[in-house]
C-alpha cells in the first residue's frame, strides 16, 4: 500500500475512533420523560392505591390520576449520542445532571429524600382531606430525628412526644429551638417527655430529661443545640393507607387528598370522566408547583385524561405546549381543584378557570 494511502487510511480510523468516543463519552445530562399516571380511585399493582379503614367510604368512579415522570437516575451516566436522541424526543426532556442531583448527592441519598417527600406529601394529604370534610385530626410536637453523635443520643429517641422544655408547654416544633437557644453553650436544657414506646400504646406517661447544650457548628450564627430535630405527629382518627411503589417525591399530594375526599364522600367527584393533575399539597390546603409539567401533561393525555388540575404557578409552562385535546385548569388551593370537578361533573366547561385566562 502506498504510503500515502495508509498515513490518508489510518488518520482516516484515528477520525473514526475519536469521534465514537467523543460520542459514546459520559455526558453531564439526564433525561425526564412521562413516567407512570396512576387513578388514586382504583388499584395499582395489584394494590387498592387508597385504603380507609375504621370509616365509611362510598365507591367512586371515574379517574383522579396522579401523574409522574420517569429519570435517569443519580449514578447513571448518558452519553451525548443518548443526550442528542433525547433532545429530538418531543416527549422527553434533558437537562443538566445537577439540575435534578446536587453535586455529591448519591443514588441512595436521592431515594432517601424522595422517599421522605412521598411519605410527607401523604400525610399532609390526609390532613388537607379531612380537614375539607371537617374532621379534627389532633397531633403532637415529636422528636423527628436525633443528631448523630450529637447531645441527645441516647437520652431523646425518634417518636418521644415532647411535651414541654424547661416548664413551657410545647404545642408548634419550632418552640423547641427558640427555647433551647435561651441557654448558654454547656447548660441542660430539660424535656418533659412521653417515651415514643409508651406514646405508641397511648400512654400518658411522662419522663423528664436533662440535655446539655452545645455550640452549633452550621453555617448559621452560633448558638446552643441538643442535636435533634422537631416535628409533628398527626393523630388521624381512622387509618388511612396510601400504598403506591416506586413513587417518590411530593408531587402527587393533591391528587391523594382529592381521592381520599372522593372515597368518603357518597357520589363521584368527577361525574365519570377522565381528570388527571399534579401539585404538592399543604395541611392547609394550598396547592404547591412541581417539575416536569409538560411531561406529565403528555402522560396525562396519552393515558386518556380530558381535564388536567394544573397548580397555578406551573400554568404558564404548561399552556406552552398543551396536548390536543387537554384542558389545563388552574388551581391554587384544594377548594379550587373541588370546585372545578363540580363544573367537569356538571359539563360547564366555560366556567373552568384555564391556564390561559389570568
Amino acid at each position: 500500500m502506498p504510503r500515502r494511502t495508509a498515513t490518508l487510511l489510518a488518520s482516516t480510523l484515528t477520525l473514526i475512533a475519536l469521534l465514537c468516543i467523543a460520542l459514546l463519552a459520559p455526558a453531564p445530562y439526564s433525561e425526564m420523560s412521562p413516567g407512570p399516571t396512576v387513578n388514586t380511585l382504583g388499584d395499582y399493582e395489584g394494590d387498592t392505591v387508597i385504603q380507609i379503614t375504621g370509616h365509611k367510604t362510598y365507591p367512586a368512579a371515574g379517574n383522579l390520576n396522579m401523574t409522574t415522570v420517569r429519570v435517569t437516575g443519580a449514578d447513571y451516566s448518558m452519553n451525548l449520542v443518548e443526550s442528542l436522541l433525547g433532545w429530538a424526543r418531543r416527549s422527553d426532556k434533558v437537562v443538566e445532571h445537577d439540575t435534578l442531583y446536587p453535586k455529591g448527592q448519591t443514588a441512595e441519598e436521592a431515594d432517601q429524600q424522595n422517599a421522605e417527600e412521598f411519605t410527607q406529601s401523604q400525610d399532609s394529604a390526609k390532613v388537607a382531606a379531612l380537614e375539607e370534610l371537617k374532621i379534627p385530626v389532633p397531633s403532637r410536637v415529636i422528636v423527628a430525628a436525633v443528631v448523630k453523635d450529637g447531645s441527645s443520643e441516647g437520652l431523646l429517641h425518634a417518636g418521644d412526644v415532647i411535651k414541654d422544655v424547661d416548664g413551657t408547654a410545647i404545642t408548634k416544633p419550632e418552640q423547641v429551638a427558640g427555647l433551647v437557644t435561651k441557654h448558654k453553650v454547656g447548660e441542660k436544657a430539660v424535656f418533659t417527655i412521653v417515651p415514643a414506646a409508651d406514646a405508641k400504646k397511648k400512654s400518658t406517661t411522662t419522663r423528664q430529661v436533662s440535655v446539655t447544650t452545645r455550640l452549633s457548628h452550621d453555617d448559621g450564627p452560633a448558638r446552643a443545640v441538643v442535636g435533634i430535630q422537631a416535628g409533628v405527629e398527626h393523630l388521624f382518627p381512622f387509618t388511612i393507607d396510601i400504598k403506591l411503589a416506586d413513587v417518590g417525591g411530593p408531587s402527587a399530594g393533591m391528587m391523594f387528598a382529592l381521592g381520599i375526599i372522593d372515597k368518603l364522600t357518597p357520589g363521584d367527584l368527577t361525574g365519570g370522566k377522565f381528570v388527571a393533575g399534579t401539585g404538592t399539597i399543604a395541611d392547609d390546603g394550598t396547592v404547591g408547583p412541581i417539575g416536569g409539567i409538560s411531561l406529565k401533561t403528555i402522560g396525562a393525555r396519552n393515558k386518556g385524561a380530558k381535564y388536567f388540575l394544573t397548580p397555578a404557578d406551573n400554568c404558564e409552562e404548561a399552556a406552552k405546549d398543551i396536548p390536543s385535546g387537554l384542558t389545563l385548569v388552574k388551581v391554587k388551593t384544594l377548594d379550587d381543584a373541588l370546585a372545578a370537578l363540580k363544573d367537569i361533573k356538571a359539563g360547564d366547561d366555560s366556567a373552568l378557570p384555564s391556564c390561559s385566562k389570568s
